[in-house]
């Protein structure tokens, strides 16, 4: 990921200055997976898809817009949610949904969502619990959208069930903001890429995640971990040293103290 692309992030999960469109940070995330990857090439490509969709509304009203979109997207071009094969990391880029078709409900919903930007249409990320879906609501009409179900319109309770919530809960059906779906795009990569040993990929988001709240310990600990599956003790060392000064009273100190002494007898042999 480049200087000026990670600064832009890194704003946008502050939410410090006027932040980035959410389709190019979501492309400036895929970068770290396609490090040469041309930003602008997956940006028209919506375009285009934002057009095909405003030919087929005609500027109709909520409901015919979003017959026009299902339409193009998940019947057309064939836009679904890839369950075969769920956790592969391409599922998680804006890049790859565009070029591939298949994506996690997160992606799906950016694609809704940044399209229909582009065409003043109302369209927010709801994130529930376990799934995420996407909100149509004009003031005149409103229906929640299940990208990652070929579109299906789902009612308030239909979202509770898809959550698999037991009572329904009015707050996880409040529309989420950019840095938010962000912040959950990139905890998914951070788990996906620690369970498939992808260390590298994986320290990049932990530098990113550790440069936007660096006073969290946990970040520091995570991160000292995925250091020693890399060798690289020094930094190892730097980061559990900061965990147990911004966390002194953590109930794993004694662990921590004894990595340190473990980092410290390395160091030692190689002198």
């Amino acid at each position: 990921m480049d200087e000026p692309g990670r600064s832009q992030l890194k704003e946008l999960l502050a939410g410090k200055g006027p932040g980035t469109d959410l389709d190019r940070a979501a492309l400036t995330l895929a970068t770290i997976e396609f490090p040469g990857l041309v930003i602008d090439n997956s940006l028209r490509s919506l375009d285009v898809f934002a057009r095909e969709i405003d030919e087929r509304s005609r500027g109709g009203n909520g409901r015919e817009y979003i017959d026009a979109a299902n339409q193009f997207l998940f019947r057309e071009i064939g836009i679904r949610g890839n369950a075969e094969d769920y956790y592969d990391p391409h599922n998680s880029f804006l890049n790859q949904v565009i070029a591939r078709r298949v994506g996690i409900p997160i992606s799906l919903s950016v694609l809704y969502m940044e399209i229909s930007r582009r065409l003043s249409r109302p369209v927010f990320g709801i994130g529930l619990p376990s799934h995420f879906v996407v909100q149509y609501n004009d003031g005149l009409y409103s229906t929640f959208i299940d990208p990652f179900h070929d579109g299906e319109l789902l009612s308030a309770d239909q979202c509770y069930d898809r959550a698999h919530m037991a009572i329904g809960d009015p707050r996880v059906l409040v529309p989420v903001e950019n840095r938010q779906i962000l912040f959950r795009m990139i905890n998914n990569l951070r788990g996906i890429y620690f369970s498939r040993r992808r260390f590298a990929q994986a320290m990049q988001v932990m530098d990113l995640l550790v440069d936007v709240s660096p006073s969290l310990g946990d970040l520091r600990r995570q991160r000292a971990q995925l250091s020693i599956q890399m060798q690289n003790m020094r930094a190892a060392r730097r980061d559990l040293e900061d965990y147990l000064r911004l966390a002194p009273d953590a109930a794993d100190r004694e662990e921590i103290e004894s990595q340190l002494r473990s980092i410290a007898r390395w160091s030692a042999s190689l002198n």
